[in-house]
Protein backbone atom coordinates (compact mmCIF):
# COMPACT_ATOMS: atom_id res chain seq x y z
CA UNK A 1 0.00 0.00 0.00
CA UNK A 2 2.91 2.19 0.64
CA UNK A 3 4.04 1.74 -2.87
CA UNK A 4 0.55 2.47 -4.19
CA UNK A 5 -0.03 5.49 -2.02
CA UNK A 6 3.19 7.26 -2.98
CA UNK A 7 2.45 7.40 -6.70
CA UNK A 8 -1.09 8.48 -5.92
CA UNK A 9 0.22 11.31 -3.80
CA UNK A 10 2.69 12.21 -6.48
CA UNK A 11 -0.01 12.23 -9.17
CA UNK A 12 -2.30 14.33 -7.02
CA UNK A 13 0.42 16.91 -6.54
CA UNK A 14 1.17 17.03 -10.23
CA UNK A 15 -2.49 17.52 -11.12
CA UNK A 16 -2.86 20.30 -8.58
CA UNK A 17 0.09 22.29 -9.86
CA UNK A 18 -1.36 22.96 -13.32
CA UNK A 19 -4.59 24.28 -11.78
CA UNK A 20 -2.60 26.69 -9.65
CA UNK A 21 -0.70 27.92 -12.69
CA UNK A 22 -3.91 28.47 -14.71
CA UNK A 23 -5.39 30.55 -11.90
CA UNK A 24 -2.33 32.82 -11.82
CA UNK A 25 -2.49 33.51 -15.58
CA UNK A 26 -6.19 34.41 -15.44
CA UNK A 27 -5.64 37.05 -12.74
CA UNK A 28 -2.96 38.83 -14.77
CA UNK A 29 -5.23 38.92 -17.78
CA UNK A 30 -8.02 40.44 -15.75
CA UNK A 31 -5.71 43.12 -14.41
CA UNK A 32 -4.48 43.89 -17.92
CA UNK A 33 -8.03 44.23 -19.17
CA UNK A 34 -8.86 46.57 -16.29
CA UNK A 35 -5.85 48.72 -17.06
CA UNK A 36 -6.74 48.79 -20.75
CA UNK A 37 -10.29 49.85 -19.91
CA UNK A 38 -9.01 52.58 -17.60
CA UNK A 39 -6.66 53.78 -20.30
CA UNK A 40 -9.47 53.82 -22.84
CA UNK A 41 -11.73 55.82 -20.52
CA UNK A 42 -8.85 58.18 -19.82
CA UNK A 43 -8.30 58.69 -23.55
CA UNK A 44 -12.00 59.39 -24.02
CA UNK A 45 -11.96 61.95 -21.23
CA UNK A 46 -8.80 63.53 -22.62
CA UNK A 47 -10.44 63.75 -26.06
CA UNK A 48 -13.56 65.32 -24.59
CA UNK A 49 -11.49 67.78 -22.60
CA UNK A 50 -9.43 68.64 -25.69
CA UNK A 51 -12.57 69.19 -27.69
CA UNK A 52 -13.96 71.49 -25.01
CA UNK A 53 -10.72 73.48 -25.04
CA UNK A 54 -10.91 73.77 -28.84
CA UNK A 55 -14.51 74.96 -28.65
CA UNK A 56 -13.58 77.49 -26.01
CA UNK A 57 -10.78 78.79 -28.22
CA UNK A 58 -13.15 78.94 -31.19
CA UNK A 59 -15.58 81.01 -29.17
CA UNK A 60 -12.85 83.38 -28.04
CA UNK A 61 -12.07 84.73 -31.53
CA UNK A 62 -15.65 85.69 -32.38
CA UNK A 63 -15.96 87.30 -29.00
CA UNK A 64 -12.99 89.53 -29.66
CA UNK A 65 -14.26 90.33 -33.16
CA UNK A 66 -17.69 91.10 -31.78
CA UNK A 67 -16.25 93.46 -29.17
CA UNK A 68 -14.10 95.17 -31.81
CA UNK A 69 -17.09 95.65 -34.09
CA UNK A 70 -19.21 96.98 -31.22
CA UNK A 71 -16.51 99.46 -30.24
CA UNK A 72 -16.16 100.71 -33.81
CA UNK A 73 -19.85 101.55 -34.20
CA UNK A 74 -20.81 102.71 -30.72
CA UNK A 75 -19.08 106.09 -30.93
CA UNK A 76 -21.51 108.96 -30.52
CA UNK A 77 -21.55 112.30 -32.29
CA UNK A 78 -22.77 115.58 -30.84
CA UNK A 79 -26.02 117.07 -32.06
CA UNK A 80 -25.73 119.94 -34.52
CA UNK A 81 -28.15 122.77 -33.80
CA UNK A 82 -28.85 126.16 -35.38
CA UNK A 83 -28.47 129.48 -33.57
CA UNK A 84 -31.96 129.07 -32.07
CA UNK A 85 -31.46 125.50 -30.85
CA UNK A 86 -33.27 123.74 -33.69
CA UNK A 87 -31.78 120.28 -34.29
CA UNK A 88 -29.97 119.92 -37.60
CA UNK A 89 -28.31 116.54 -36.99
CA UNK A 90 -28.63 113.92 -34.24
CA UNK A 91 -27.91 110.25 -33.50
CA UNK A 92 -30.58 107.56 -33.53
CA UNK A 93 -30.24 103.87 -32.67
CA UNK A 94 -30.44 101.29 -35.44
CA UNK A 95 -29.74 97.55 -35.79
CA UNK A 96 -27.04 96.08 -38.02
CA UNK A 97 -26.91 92.43 -39.06
CA UNK A 98 -23.84 90.26 -38.53
CA UNK A 99 -22.93 86.57 -38.64
CA UNK A 100 -20.49 84.30 -36.83
CA UNK A 101 -19.80 81.70 -39.56
CA UNK A 102 -18.41 79.08 -37.15
CA UNK A 103 -21.79 78.90 -35.46
CA UNK A 104 -23.80 78.51 -38.66
CA UNK A 105 -25.38 75.03 -38.70
CA UNK A 106 -26.87 75.09 -42.21
CA UNK A 107 -25.40 77.58 -44.65
CA UNK A 108 -27.98 76.89 -47.35
CA UNK A 109 -30.85 77.51 -44.94
CA UNK A 110 -29.26 80.72 -43.69
CA UNK A 111 -28.59 82.06 -47.22
CA UNK A 112 -32.11 81.23 -48.39
CA UNK A 113 -33.76 82.83 -45.35
CA UNK A 114 -31.64 85.99 -45.34
CA UNK A 115 -31.99 86.71 -49.06
CA UNK A 116 -35.73 86.13 -48.87
CA UNK A 117 -36.10 88.76 -46.14
CA UNK A 118 -33.40 91.03 -47.56
CA UNK A 119 -33.58 90.63 -51.36
CA UNK A 120 -31.00 93.39 -51.86
CA UNK A 121 -28.31 91.03 -50.52
CA UNK A 122 -26.25 89.14 -53.10
CA UNK A 123 -26.60 85.38 -52.57
CA UNK A 124 -23.05 84.62 -53.69
CA UNK A 125 -21.57 87.23 -51.37
CA UNK A 126 -23.64 86.03 -48.40
CA UNK A 127 -22.73 82.39 -49.06
CA UNK A 128 -19.04 83.22 -49.34
CA UNK A 129 -19.11 85.06 -46.04
CA UNK A 130 -21.04 82.36 -44.21
CA UNK A 131 -18.77 79.61 -45.61
CA UNK A 132 -15.69 81.36 -44.29
CA UNK A 133 -13.99 80.52 -41.00
CA UNK A 134 -14.03 84.12 -39.86
CA UNK A 135 -15.18 84.86 -36.37
CA UNK A 136 -17.31 87.84 -37.38
CA UNK A 137 -18.67 89.23 -40.66
CA UNK A 138 -21.06 92.05 -41.47
CA UNK A 139 -24.10 91.15 -43.58
CA UNK A 140 -26.05 94.42 -43.70
CA UNK A 141 -25.76 97.70 -41.85
CA UNK A 142 -28.59 99.95 -40.72
CA UNK A 143 -31.65 97.74 -40.95
CA UNK A 144 -35.15 99.09 -40.59
CA UNK A 145 -37.11 97.88 -37.53
CA UNK A 146 -39.30 95.72 -39.79
CA UNK A 147 -36.29 94.10 -41.46
CA UNK A 148 -34.68 93.40 -38.08
CA UNK A 149 -37.89 91.75 -36.83
CA UNK A 150 -38.23 89.55 -39.91
CA UNK A 151 -34.62 88.38 -39.69
CA UNK A 152 -35.03 87.72 -35.96
CA UNK A 153 -38.09 85.56 -36.66
CA UNK A 154 -35.99 83.30 -38.90
CA UNK A 155 -34.32 81.95 -35.75
CA UNK A 156 -30.98 81.28 -37.45
CA UNK A 157 -28.09 80.26 -35.15
CA UNK A 158 -24.97 82.37 -35.63
CA UNK A 159 -26.96 85.37 -36.91
CA UNK A 160 -27.24 88.39 -34.63
CA UNK A 161 -27.66 92.15 -34.38
CA UNK A 162 -25.52 94.97 -33.07
CA UNK A 163 -27.02 98.28 -32.03
CA UNK A 164 -25.23 101.25 -33.56
CA UNK A 165 -25.65 104.99 -33.94
CA UNK A 166 -27.07 106.24 -37.21
CA UNK A 167 -26.96 109.92 -38.13
CA UNK A 168 -30.33 111.51 -38.80
CA UNK A 169 -30.97 114.93 -40.34
CA UNK A 170 -34.53 116.14 -39.58
CA UNK A 171 -34.36 118.98 -42.12
CA UNK A 172 -33.32 116.77 -45.01
CA UNK A 173 -31.70 118.82 -47.78
CA UNK A 174 -32.55 122.23 -46.28
CA UNK A 175 -29.05 122.72 -44.86
CA UNK A 176 -27.33 119.73 -46.42
CA UNK A 177 -24.23 121.56 -47.66
CA UNK A 178 -23.68 123.19 -44.27
CA UNK A 179 -24.11 120.24 -41.91
CA UNK A 180 -22.53 117.81 -44.38
CA UNK A 181 -22.81 114.03 -44.11
CA UNK A 182 -21.20 110.97 -42.51
CA UNK A 183 -20.28 107.52 -43.80
CA UNK A 184 -21.78 104.25 -42.61
CA UNK A 185 -19.36 104.21 -39.66
CA UNK A 186 -20.62 107.62 -38.53
CA UNK A 187 -17.43 109.42 -39.58
CA UNK A 188 -17.71 112.89 -41.09
CA UNK A 189 -17.33 113.13 -44.86
CA UNK A 190 -18.33 116.70 -45.71
CA UNK A 191 -19.46 119.97 -44.18
CA UNK A 192 -19.44 120.69 -40.45
CA UNK A 193 -19.59 116.94 -39.76
CA UNK A 194 -16.10 116.55 -41.22
CA UNK A 195 -14.88 119.76 -39.61
CA UNK A 196 -15.68 118.67 -36.04
CA UNK A 197 -14.03 115.30 -36.69
CA UNK A 198 -10.81 117.00 -37.70
CA UNK A 199 -10.92 119.48 -34.84
CA UNK A 200 -11.56 117.21 -31.84
CA UNK A 201 -14.19 114.48 -32.27
CA UNK A 202 -11.97 111.93 -34.03
CA UNK A 203 -9.42 112.18 -31.21
CA UNK A 204 -12.10 111.60 -28.58
CA UNK A 205 -13.42 108.60 -30.48
CA UNK A 206 -9.97 107.06 -30.89
CA UNK A 207 -9.42 107.35 -27.13
CA UNK A 208 -12.81 105.81 -26.37
CA UNK A 209 -14.24 108.97 -24.81
CA UNK A 210 -17.15 109.26 -27.25
CA UNK A 211 -18.82 105.88 -26.81
CA UNK A 212 -22.47 105.90 -25.87
CA UNK A 213 -22.34 109.18 -24.01
CA UNK A 214 -24.15 112.45 -24.46
CA UNK A 215 -21.99 115.34 -25.67
CA UNK A 216 -22.69 119.02 -25.71
CA UNK A 217 -24.34 120.03 -29.00
CA UNK A 218 -22.44 122.10 -31.53
CA UNK A 219 -24.30 125.36 -32.16
CA UNK A 220 -23.97 126.84 -35.64
CA UNK A 221 -24.42 130.45 -36.71
CA UNK A 222 -27.07 129.40 -39.22
CA UNK A 223 -30.71 130.33 -38.70
CA UNK A 224 -32.86 127.48 -39.99
CA UNK A 225 -35.73 129.86 -40.77
CA UNK A 226 -33.58 132.14 -42.92
CA UNK A 227 -31.97 129.09 -44.50
CA UNK A 228 -35.39 127.78 -45.54
CA UNK A 229 -36.35 131.13 -47.09
CA UNK A 230 -33.09 131.42 -49.05
CA UNK A 231 -33.38 127.89 -50.39
CA UNK A 232 -37.03 128.42 -51.33
CA UNK A 233 -36.18 131.59 -53.27
CA UNK A 234 -33.36 129.80 -55.11
CA UNK A 235 -35.71 126.98 -56.10
CA UNK A 236 -38.17 129.52 -57.52
CA UNK A 237 -35.40 131.39 -59.35
CA UNK A 238 -34.09 128.21 -60.94
CA UNK A 239 -37.57 127.36 -62.18
CA UNK A 240 -38.16 130.88 -63.49
CA UNK A 241 -34.88 131.21 -65.37
CA UNK A 242 -34.47 127.49 -66.14
CA UNK A 243 -31.06 127.58 -64.50
CA UNK A 244 -28.85 124.55 -63.97
CA UNK A 245 -27.64 125.75 -60.56
CA UNK A 246 -28.00 128.53 -58.00
CA UNK A 247 -26.32 129.72 -54.82
CA UNK A 248 -27.22 132.21 -52.11
CA UNK A 249 -25.51 133.48 -48.96
CA UNK A 250 -26.72 135.61 -46.05
CA UNK A 251 -23.70 136.92 -44.15
CA UNK A 252 -23.61 139.10 -41.06
CA UNK A 253 -21.20 141.83 -42.16
CA UNK A 254 -20.34 142.83 -38.58
CA UNK A 255 -19.46 139.36 -37.27
CA UNK A 256 -18.73 137.19 -40.31
CA UNK A 257 -21.44 134.73 -39.23
CA UNK A 258 -23.05 132.79 -42.05
CA UNK A 259 -26.76 133.04 -41.28
CA UNK A 260 -27.75 131.09 -44.39
CA UNK A 261 -25.97 129.42 -47.27
CA UNK A 262 -27.64 127.35 -49.96
CA UNK A 263 -26.40 125.79 -53.16
CA UNK A 264 -28.69 124.04 -55.62
CA UNK A 265 -28.89 121.27 -56.66
CA UNK A 266 -28.33 120.15 -53.07
CA UNK A 267 -28.65 116.73 -51.45
CA UNK A 268 -30.34 114.99 -48.56
CA UNK A 269 -27.68 113.96 -46.00
CA UNK A 270 -29.93 111.06 -44.98
CA UNK A 271 -29.12 109.56 -48.41
CA UNK A 272 -25.34 109.77 -48.40
CA UNK A 273 -25.06 108.46 -51.97
CA UNK A 274 -26.43 111.78 -53.25
CA UNK A 275 -23.41 113.61 -51.87
CA UNK A 276 -21.19 111.80 -54.39
CA UNK A 277 -23.04 113.17 -57.43
CA UNK A 278 -20.88 115.81 -59.12
CA UNK A 279 -23.79 118.14 -59.89
CA UNK A 280 -24.59 118.48 -56.19
CA UNK A 281 -21.33 120.11 -55.12
CA UNK A 282 -21.41 123.10 -52.81
CA UNK A 283 -21.00 125.95 -55.29
CA UNK A 284 -21.07 128.59 -52.55
CA UNK A 285 -17.58 127.62 -51.32
CA UNK A 286 -16.47 124.81 -53.64
CA UNK A 287 -17.16 126.41 -57.04
CA UNK A 288 -15.47 129.38 -58.72
CA UNK A 289 -17.15 131.77 -61.14
CA UNK A 290 -16.57 135.03 -62.96
CA UNK A 291 -18.68 137.25 -60.74
CA UNK A 292 -19.26 139.96 -63.34
CA UNK A 293 -20.44 143.42 -62.36
CA UNK A 294 -20.19 142.65 -58.64
CA UNK A 295 -16.46 143.32 -59.07
CA UNK A 296 -17.18 146.92 -60.07
CA UNK A 297 -17.84 147.52 -56.37
CA UNK A 298 -14.28 146.45 -55.56
CA UNK A 299 -12.82 148.50 -58.42
CA UNK A 300 -14.62 151.64 -57.26
CA UNK A 301 -13.49 151.05 -53.66
CA UNK A 302 -9.92 150.40 -54.84
CA UNK A 303 -9.83 153.60 -56.90
CA UNK A 304 -11.17 155.73 -54.04
CA UNK A 305 -8.95 153.99 -51.46
CA UNK A 306 -5.83 154.64 -53.56
CA UNK A 307 -6.44 158.40 -53.67
CA UNK A 308 -5.87 158.41 -57.43
CA UNK A 309 -9.62 158.89 -57.96
CA UNK A 310 -12.00 161.04 -55.97
CA UNK A 311 -15.77 160.86 -55.68
CA UNK A 312 -16.03 164.08 -57.73
CA UNK A 313 -14.02 162.82 -60.72
CA UNK A 314 -15.57 162.00 -64.09
CA UNK A 315 -14.57 159.67 -66.96
CA UNK A 316 -15.46 159.71 -70.62
CA UNK A 317 -17.74 156.79 -71.49
CA UNK A 318 -18.90 158.06 -74.89
CA UNK A 319 -16.96 155.49 -76.94
CA UNK A 320 -15.82 151.87 -76.42
CA UNK A 321 -12.23 151.10 -75.45
CA UNK A 322 -9.95 149.18 -77.81
CA UNK A 323 -7.21 147.13 -76.12
CA UNK A 324 -5.07 144.27 -77.48
CA UNK A 325 -7.49 143.69 -80.32
CA UNK A 326 -10.51 143.55 -77.98
CA UNK A 327 -13.37 146.03 -77.57
CA UNK A 328 -14.80 146.98 -74.19
CA UNK A 329 -18.23 148.58 -74.38
CA UNK A 330 -21.26 149.22 -72.19
CA UNK A 331 -24.35 147.01 -72.31
CA UNK A 332 -26.75 149.93 -71.81
CA UNK A 333 -24.36 152.81 -72.37
CA UNK A 334 -25.18 156.46 -71.68
CA UNK A 335 -22.62 157.56 -74.32
CA UNK A 336 -21.48 160.55 -72.30
CA UNK A 337 -19.11 161.58 -69.56
CA UNK A 338 -20.00 159.88 -66.28
CA UNK A 339 -19.13 160.83 -62.72
CA UNK A 340 -17.74 158.16 -60.38
CA UNK A 341 -21.15 157.63 -58.71
CA UNK A 342 -22.79 157.38 -62.15
CA UNK A 343 -20.23 154.81 -63.32
CA UNK A 344 -21.28 152.68 -60.36
CA UNK A 345 -25.01 153.39 -60.69
CA UNK A 346 -25.15 152.64 -64.43
CA UNK A 347 -22.68 149.75 -64.21
CA UNK A 348 -20.42 151.18 -66.91
CA UNK A 349 -17.70 148.82 -68.12
CA UNK A 350 -15.93 151.68 -69.89
CA UNK A 351 -15.90 153.97 -66.87
CA UNK A 352 -14.84 151.13 -64.53
CA UNK A 353 -11.94 150.15 -66.79
CA UNK A 354 -10.77 153.77 -66.95
CA UNK A 355 -10.90 154.06 -63.15
CA UNK A 356 -8.69 150.98 -62.95
CA UNK A 357 -6.23 152.44 -65.48
CA UNK A 358 -6.07 155.63 -63.41
CA UNK A 359 -5.23 153.54 -60.32
CA UNK A 360 -2.75 151.09 -61.88
CA UNK A 361 -2.38 147.32 -62.34
CA UNK A 362 -0.13 146.84 -59.31
CA UNK A 363 -2.59 148.64 -57.08
CA UNK A 364 -5.40 146.44 -58.39
CA UNK A 365 -3.51 143.23 -57.61
CA UNK A 366 -2.57 144.50 -54.14
CA UNK A 367 -6.13 145.55 -53.31
CA UNK A 368 -7.70 142.28 -54.45
CA UNK A 369 -5.07 140.39 -52.46
CA UNK A 370 -6.01 142.34 -49.34
CA UNK A 371 -9.60 141.26 -49.90
CA UNK A 372 -8.41 137.60 -50.12
CA UNK A 373 -9.76 137.32 -53.66
CA UNK A 374 -6.51 135.94 -55.09
CA UNK A 375 -6.05 132.97 -52.74
CA UNK A 376 -8.09 130.12 -51.33
CA UNK A 377 -10.47 131.22 -48.59
CA UNK A 378 -10.29 129.20 -45.39
CA UNK A 379 -13.60 128.30 -43.74
CA UNK A 380 -14.78 125.58 -41.38
CA UNK A 381 -16.15 123.73 -44.39
CA UNK A 382 -13.63 121.45 -46.12
CA UNK A 383 -15.08 122.34 -49.54
CA UNK A 384 -13.12 125.48 -50.47
CA UNK A 385 -12.00 126.10 -54.05
CA UNK A 386 -8.98 128.16 -55.06
CA UNK A 387 -9.59 131.15 -57.37
CA UNK A 388 -8.60 131.05 -61.04
CA UNK A 389 -6.28 133.95 -61.88
CA UNK A 390 -5.24 135.17 -65.34
CA UNK A 391 -2.01 133.56 -66.59
CA UNK A 392 -0.74 137.05 -67.46
CA UNK A 393 -1.97 139.99 -65.41
CA UNK A 394 -1.45 142.53 -68.19
CA UNK A 395 -3.41 145.67 -69.08
CA UNK A 396 -6.18 143.81 -70.93
CA UNK A 397 -6.56 141.31 -68.08
CA UNK A 398 -6.65 144.13 -65.53
CA UNK A 399 -9.38 145.96 -67.43
CA UNK A 400 -11.59 142.87 -67.75
CA UNK A 401 -10.98 141.98 -64.09
CA UNK A 402 -12.16 145.46 -63.12
CA UNK A 403 -15.68 144.55 -64.17
CA UNK A 404 -15.57 140.88 -63.07
CA UNK A 405 -14.19 138.86 -65.98
CA UNK A 406 -10.85 137.10 -66.33
CA UNK A 407 -10.81 136.07 -62.66
CA UNK A 408 -12.97 133.40 -61.01
CA UNK A 409 -13.67 133.28 -57.27
CA UNK A 410 -16.17 131.57 -54.98
CA UNK A 411 -19.45 133.26 -54.01
CA UNK A 412 -18.35 133.10 -50.36
CA UNK A 413 -15.15 135.01 -51.17
CA UNK A 414 -17.24 137.65 -52.90
CA UNK A 415 -19.61 137.99 -49.95
CA UNK A 416 -16.74 138.27 -47.44
CA UNK A 417 -14.99 140.93 -49.53
CA UNK A 418 -18.22 142.89 -49.97
CA UNK A 419 -18.87 142.77 -46.22
CA UNK A 420 -15.51 144.44 -45.61
CA UNK A 421 -16.63 147.40 -47.74
CA UNK A 422 -19.70 148.06 -45.60
CA UNK A 423 -18.57 147.22 -42.05
CA UNK A 424 -15.86 149.85 -41.69
CA UNK A 425 -13.14 148.08 -43.62
CA UNK A 426 -12.74 144.94 -41.49
CA UNK A 427 -12.13 141.71 -43.40
CA UNK A 428 -13.73 139.04 -41.19
CA UNK A 429 -13.32 135.32 -41.88
CA UNK A 430 -16.68 133.63 -42.41
CA UNK A 431 -17.87 131.26 -39.71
Amino acid sequence: MTMVSEPASFLQVRRAQPRAVRGSVSSSAVKARVYMAMLAFACVYVAIAGRLVMLAQMEEAPSRAWISAQDSISASRPDLIDRNGEILATDIKTASLYAEPRRILDVDEAVEGLTRVLPELDQNVVRRRLDSRAGFVWLKRELTPQQAEEVHNLGLPGIGFLSENQRFYPGGPTAGHIVGSVNIDNQGLTGIEKYIDGEWLADLQSLGFASDRTMEPVRLSMDLRVQHVVRDELVKAMERFQAIAAAGIVLDAKTGEVVAMSSLPDYDPNDRSQALEKDRLNRATGGVFEMGSVFKTFTAAMALDSGAVSINDSFDATRPIRAAGRTISDFHGKHRILSVPEIFIYSSNIGTAKMMLATGIDRQKEFLTRLHLTERLTTELPENAAPLLPPKWNELAAMTISFGHGISVTPMQTAVAAAALVNGGKLLPPT
